[in-house]
């Protein structure tokens, strides 16, 4: 969950390192650290804190010049946040230098061997092993790097994403992957290395995403080579032409990418469904539903794997899919999945979803059931992304770069997405009629409008932030479609904010959580007219009784919940089973504000990091 970038070329490197490690901070932002070689020497500086605590101590600490560097920007995994544990790290003889995504798992054996034989070490980290691994291979076999990196990847059992810097092979960077994600850009007479290709983009479009198991030794002025790294045997790489901009990455004059990406939806879900939903002619086309039909409709089961955000817009799925096409659906995390030997079978049809493409447990849980023989369909963002290449067909949101740890668009899309293979679906299994086939697609289409409309409550949402932002607990209800959004609502929250929140189905209230219920306790309620409203309604003269505080999220014009509430926030009318796409809004910006109002660090809390690339 770090991020990582590097390049080599006739520029200097320094401002495309520190620009690059800004822009990859919400991979990870314990620490921060660049290397730099100016022609002779590499030049290092690195701390603990964000990169602006790097940039206000790099330039009294190294000169800034050279035409190659590497940078990192950390989430811990092994060895606490602190200067020494941050990367990059020098091997023993300081020839070589490393940065490093991923976990290694056998490196205390490693490390222990490595001892025997004289090495030292002065992190807790994995990485300085793997870096004194790649150097004791290279001096004991009389090796050049690339053959040193890939004899000691062959000895590590992990996860990895690397680049690696010789100082006596000074116009050489060696990489290599395995499941971490590592792009390399192709520019005129250099290249770039990153965990994304954010950092590169202003420079070129073109980009080689390395598959697991993969190494490239990336030369000035000759051709990259890719590598298997178990057999050596030769690649030929694919040069992809990058989609995203420049503009995208940029904040574009909000205050944080989550309030950006926020007001990003409304075009977010109508790039998730232009050209593959055609209104007029009713018609749902996608061709990786399309040209796996028979699996679908002839499917036991469908599965669905994801975590966190994704997760619970996996529960809404589940509430479209057997609503509407009949077919029966069992969510899991996919940090579970894995670990309970489930039973798949080739009838099954397993929904994979992750807003990066790159979840370690998501993957992890892709490749149990394709042993098993289940088809695997794939929901994401990123594209290439490892998931992307994973699974034997799948869709794209299209949702857009995505900065802000806390998932706001990722989760309007993948329902929206998910909606859309629903009604697909249903259409071919008979299962809904053409009429309300029709009218669903007409409410999706209008579903745009109805977020911007939403969007506009949120001075009323920022005054009721204002009144709750000092308490320590909160509970979210819903039910039906509504209710992943209260798990939701309360996730964004907790990520946020800091304060201790839970959602809960509203029925399950009186099975424990109604002891919590005070004055003091605020509870926002998800209570539109679409489904089980009267049940809702009961749920809140229940807390009304114990003198909890309400916010309810309700259908505009509504009079009977707007009596018993101590706030409302109204949204607009819509099918039950879309709700969730305008009912997630308020709750995205009570979060917001809340933790703009406690001085959090929106777009990156403490302790997270966006992509979660280990386990």
């Amino acid at each position: 969950m770090c991020g990582i970038v590097g390049y080599i070329g006739h520029r200097e490197a320094y401002p495309i390192i520190l620009k690059g490690l800004k822009r990859l901070e919400y991979r990870g932002y314990d620490s921060a650290g660049i290397a730099l070689y100016d022609g002779n020497e590499i030049k290092l500086s690195k701390t603990k804190g964000k990169v602006a605590d790097l940039e206000q101590r790099l330039e009294k600490e190294i000169p800034t010049t050279g035409k190659l560097g590497i940078g990192h920007t950390r989430w811990a995994t092994h060895g606490v946040p602190n200067d020494v544990n941050s990367h990059p790290h020098y091997s023993n003889s300081g020839n070589l230098v490393i940065i490093h995504n991923g976990i290694i798992e056998n490196y205390e054996s490693l490390k222990k061997e490595l001892i025997n034989r004289g090495y030292t070490f002065k992190s807790d980290t994995d990485t300085e092993v793997l870096v004194n691994l790649i150097e004791d291979v290279m001096t004991n076999q009389n090796l050049k790097l690339g053959k040193a990196v890939q004899i000691a990847l062959n000895q590590v059992v992990g996860a990895y994403a690397i680049v690696v810097f010789d100082k006596n092979k000074p116009n050489e960077l060696v990489v290599a992957k395995l499941g971490s994600p590592l792009a390399i850009g192709i520019g005129e007479d250099e290249f770039f290395v990153a965990s994304d290709a954010s950092p590169f983009i202003e420079f070129t479009k073109n980009a080689i995403y390395l598959e697991d198991e993969e190494m490239a030794i990336i030369r000035l002025n000759k051709e990259i080579k890719i590598r298997k790294i178990k057999d050596d045997s030769l690649v030929n790489p694919y040069i992809q032409e990058l989609q995203i901009n420049l503009e995208q990455i940029e904040k574009g004059g909000y205050d944080h990418f989550m309030l950006k990406e926020i007001y990003e939806q409304p075009s977010a879900i109508k790039d998730t469904y232009r050209g593959r939903m055609l209104v007029d002619e009713a018609i749902i086309k996608m061709a990786g539903v399309e040209d796996n039909m028979k699996k679908f409709l002839n499917a036991n089961r469908i599965i669905i794997v994801a975590c966190g955000t994704s997760w619970h817009a996996g529960l809404v799925a589940e509430y479209i899919f057997e609503d509407l096409a009949r077919i029966p659906v069992e969510v899991e995390y996919a940090s579970e999945f894995r670990y309970r030997n489930p039973v798949i079978t080739e009838k099954d049809v397993v929904i994979a979803i992750s807003q990066s493409g790159e979840t370690a447990d998501t993957l992890a849980a892709i490749k149990l059931a394709k042993s098993k023989g289940a088809f695997v369909f794939g929901v994401c963002n990123v594209v290439g992304s490892s998931i992307a290449r994973e699974t034997n067909a799948g869709a794209y949101t299209h949702a857009g770069p995505e900065i802000g740890v806390a998932s706001t668009k990722a989760f309007t899309t993948q329902i929206t997405l998910l909606t859309l293979i629903a009604l697909r679906l249903a259409r071919a299994n008979g299962t809904i009629s053409s009429s309300d086939f029709r009218h669903h697609l007409i409410e999706l289409e209008m579903i745009p409008e109805k977020v911007k409309k939403t969007l506009e409550s949120e001075a009323h949402i920022k005054m009721i932030a204002d009144i709750y932002k000092d308490v320590h607990h909160f509970l979210y209800l819903g039910r039906g479609y509504n209710f992943p959004v209260a798990l939701e609502g309360a996730l964004k929250l907790k990520e946020i904010s800091y304060i201790h929140a839970e959602g809960y189905p509203a029925a399950e209230m009186k099975h424990g959580p109604i002891a919590l219920i005070d004055e003091n306790m605020p509870i926002v309620v998800i209570a539109t007219k679409r489904g089980h409203y009267e049940k809702v309604v009961s749920n809140i003269q229940e807390i009304k009784s114990r003198k909890g505080k309400i916010i309810g999220i309700v259908t505009e014009g509504d009079v009977e919940v707007k009596a018993l509430a101590d706030h409302v926030i109204e949204v607009p009318e819509t099918l039950e089973s879309l709700s969730p796409l305008l009912t997630t809004i308020p709750l995205q910006l009570l979060s917001y504000h809340i933790a703009v109002m406690l001085n959090r660090n929106v777009d990156q809390p403490r302790n997270l990091a966006k992509s979660v690339t280990v386990e």
